[in-house]
């Protein structure tokens, strides 16, 4: 299996950078074994059986790029010199692991000032950068919520800077458990309409958490995809949501997470068709041939050409299928990535 067999032609102008607006007025393309439907978001209950369950992440977004400077005394004076920065996830030891431009000019000890007080040092640097903030717990959130902007996919940021739009567009309506560097962006389809007609349907929903990291957007390297090694993110599933899933599929009904984040999850906390309650660190890798444990059917975003994820949904409909399905969101225009719309993908065996 080649990375360039998950290559395809995406016309740059069908990449989105900012979302639909109402959120529920995204397309929807429906791919129902080897029948396709041009639908919308606001069309999902419709295309769901009373019983069905969704999963849904509530992952909080956290505003983890920052602007500061480097303080430095010369001769002539205090001298400060701008500096970009991205948290990328939290340590054990209470450091943020860390990106920064430039990179090249931080040395050892240095220390980094942000908006409203908010203030690091720069502890690590052969192993990665690591900063250690001079605030902590609600004191260093409201900082960072002052301080931060979204951080924007790459393909979005490279088109435009974030702002103030995107502390909600980036954002779940039930983000709950702060700690994401990227959103769940199937979900930022789910407006409260749309809850309300799935509840009037019957759908039930369960909530587990998977904090999406910065190592969702790093490319796949490898010519031989088997041998691609995943980022290590961290989640939960709890022990009312494994009951929940369990019950929904000895009942003879499907579970359906929405994003590849709480697919990667439920099946990573999963083993012979039932789901245990799960904390911790998952680098399920997902590729055609994968055995499925839990998962029925998907709701997600279409994906980057040679990414991981576009391996997962091939995994789930088959590789030709999911070549025909492409092929058609193109030809008809739809959005793609993180603020574009959205896909129901479901295996013709269920």
């Amino acid at each position: 299996m080649k990375l360039d067999d998950f290559d395809f032609d995406l016309p740059e102008a069908l990449i989105a950078t900012r979302p639909a607006q109402p959120r529920s007025s995204a397309r929807l393309l429906v791919a129902d074994g080897d029948k396709t439907y041009d639908l919308t978001v606001v069309d999902l209950p419709d295309m769901l059986r009373p019983g069905d369950r969704l999963v849904l992440n509530d992952t909080r977004v956290i505003p983890a790029r920052l602007t500061g400077y480097r303080p430095r005394m010369t001769p002539e004076g205090e001298v400060r010199a701008k500096i970009e920065v991205t948290l990328m996830e939290p340590q054990a030891d209470g450091t943020w692991s860390a990106l920064a431009k430039p990179m090249r000019k931080l040395k050892l000890g240095e220390k980094i000032v942000f908006f409203n007080d908010l203030q690091a040092d720069v502890q690590v640097m052969d192993e990665g950068l690591r900063l250690c903030f001079n605030l902590t717990g609600d004191d260093f959130d409201a900082a960072l919520n002052a301080a931060g902007a979204m951080p924007l996919p790459p393909y979005i940021a490279g088109k435009r800077a974030p702002d103030a739009r995107d502390l909600v567009d980036y954002q779940t309506i039930w983000a709950k458990h702060a700690g994401a560097v990227a959103a769940p962006t199937a979900s930022l389809h789910f407006d409260e309409s749309v809850m309300a007609a799935l509840a009037a349907k019957g759908v039930d929903i369960t909530f587990v958490t998977l904090h999406v990291g910065a190592g969702t957007f790093l490319p796949v390297t490898v010519d031989d995809v088997t041998s691609h090694k995943m980022h290590a993110e961290w989640g939960e599933v709890s022990e009312t949501a494994a009951a929940q899933i369990n019950a929904t599929k000895q009942a003879g009904h499907r579970i359906i997470p929405v994003g590849t984040t709480a697919l990667r999850l439920i099946e990573s906390a999963s083993q012979n068709g039932a789901i245990q309650p799960f904390r911790g660190t998952t680098e399920i890798f997902i590729y055609p041939g994968y055995t499925w444990r839990i998962t029925d059917a998907l709701m997600t975003n279409f994906h980057l050409p040679k990414s991981t994820l576009l391996m997962l949904v091939a995994a789930l409909m088959g590789k030709a299928r999911m070549d025909e399905v492409y092929r058609h969101a193109v030809s008809h225009q739809y959005r793609f990535f993180s603020y574009g719309d959205a896909s129901l993908l479901i295996p013709s065996q269920i």
